[in-house]
């Protein structure tokens, strides 16, 4: 008996341990497919990639992409075109308003140290601002560092005055997007602290880490200021604000100008453009990736964002050319006005919602086309472990920082309806060189550079699709 029970447990033993080492054969071998089939992903990138050629005839041949202008509106067009040509599924467009801001005509503007006695300076109105009066605006300066220094100054300092936020972005910040966060509410809502307190005018230093002749336009907000408050407001250039404040310093007394003729029309309608290929087991589950279609007026908006479209787009090129079957339905959205609204993010996700659809990954790239370097994560700690144990499959290509972090302003409103939410992540240290500024031009994208970050997002899609997280939002499955 005690022999049988001697040779039982030693049966036992050698099944678990064939068994264990049959599962651990089983994982090395998955691991060598997938990366084999990344390895497959990288080569068609950067041998027969289409991210660059389609970012050339968008940048070079439509230009700045503004919502609800006519240049919006081929970007549109020649996106859908493009898409169709891939032999999608379903290829198709989904209604949005939004907003239609104009600059008109070119902005002027100077520091007058004494009458007659100027210096001209570089600005761009603000997305969003009302235009000075018709001959312009000249008053007096109170330069602040942001605006709790502005709420803390005696508002009778403030009435009639010009006020210029300096403070500038924060060079220690070895992740330059968080030296962005740091200093970027005083061009969002400076103006309307500055109406509050009877400022006639707003100039904002631009949101850039080196100092050069580029005014960097964006987003600003009056939120519920009555419209007789509601003030002009302008970027200047990182040098321009260096001489204004110098000249500050030198003589408080002097008087700012500027001319801007900007205007808020009524709301039109525009489109996210969307195409899928149809999943294979589960078409019900979508994998999204997608960059947003409008930029600003400044430049071309290479960086921000076309190439986040086009690697967006290459994603489903990448897999039907390597001949990878996607088990789940992997789609591909444009969003329209990111810039000045995110109405085609909150569309698209009000459509999912109402559809009942639920997405096991949305992935965005909206950080400029330089060399990606990782992707950051909006998830559960349980799935962020899972998506780790990826990561070596992408050291090789020096894509090795995964982290838990945001993920997209576009996918952001998903949230209730993913799994997932990620954010391509590139090297981030020029990004705002060129981010809102005549600078974004499609001869600041390197070629390599943009299909490198194509092929990780198709990498990450590839491995999400062939293994879906294993913990679900209740009610999901």
């Amino acid at each position: 008996m005690y022999c049988l029970r001697q040779w039982t447990l030693v049966f036992l033993g050698l099944l678990l341990c064939s068994r264990v080492g049959m599962a651990q054969q089983n994982a090395e071998t998955m691991a060598s497919a997938e990366a084999a089939m990344l390895e497959k992903i990288y080569n068609a990138s950067l041998t027969d990639g289409a991210a660059y050629e389609w970012l050339r005839y968008l940048s070079t041949r439509i230009g700045g992409r503004l919502s609800g202008s006519v240049q919006a509106e081929q970007a549109i067009t020649y996106t859908k075109k493009e898409l169709e040509a891939l032999g999608l599924d379903r290829v198709w467009l989904q209604p949005v308003m939004v907003p239609k801001w104009v600059r008109g005509k070119a902005e002027f503007a100077y520091i007058e140290s004494t009458p007659g006695n100027t210096n001209n300076v570089p600005i761009r109105a603000l997305g969003g601002s009302v235009a000075t009066p018709v001959g312009g605006l000249k008053a007096g300066v109170v330069e602040v560092s942001g605006i709790e220094d502005l709420k803390s100054r005696d508002p009778e300092d403030i009435i009639g005055k010009i006020v210029f936020f300096n403070r500038p972005m924060d060079p220690t910040r070895i992740n330059t997007f968080e030296a962005y966060s740091g200093c970027v509410d005083q061009r969002h809502s400076g103006a309307k602290e500055a109406g509050m307190l009877g400022a006639v005018g707003v100039i904002v230093r631009s949101m850039n880490l080196r100092l050069d002749d580029f005014p960097h336009t964006g987003s600003m907000s009056y939120g519920d200021l009555p419209v007789p408050q509601r003030i002009p407001a302008a970027a200047i250039s990182t040098n321009g604000a260096e001489l204004l404040s110098t000249t500050l310093k030198l003589n408080p007394d002097i008087k700012f100008y500027f001319a801007q003729s900007c205007r808020q029309l009524e709301d039109v309608e525009s489109f996210n453009v969307i195409g899928e290929i149809k999943g294979s087991e589960n078409p019900e589950k979508v994998i999204v990736v997608g960059g947003h279609l409008d930029s600003w007026d400044l430049g071309d908006g290479s960086h921000d964002d076309g190439a986040g479209c086009v690697q967006s787009m290459v994603v489903l090129r990448l897999l039907k050319k390597v001949g990878y079957t996607p088990k789940h339905t992997i789609r591909v959205v444009l969003f329209m006005n990111e810039e000045n609204g995110l109405r085609g993010g909150r569309k698209y996700a009000e459509e999912v919602a109402r559809k009942g659809e639920h997405h096991l990954l949305a992935l965005e790239s909206d950080a400029g086309g330089f060399s990606p370097r990782g992707f950051s994560f909006d998830c559960s700690p349980e799935l962020l472990n899972q998506v780790l144990a990826w990561k070596p499959l992408f050291e090789p290509y020096l894509v090795h920082q995964f982290y838990a972090g945001g993920s997209g302003a576009d996918i952001g409103p998903l949230k209730p309806n993913a799994t997932v939410l990620a954010g391509l992540r590139p090297d981030s240290q020029r990004y705002f060189d060129y981010h809102h500024s005549d600078a974004d031009t499609f001869e600041a994208v390197n070629r390599r550079e943009l299909e490198l970050g194509a092929a990780a997002m198709t990498s990450l899609v590839y491995l999400f699709d062939n293994n879906p997280p294993k913990a679900l939002p209740p009610g999901s499955e």
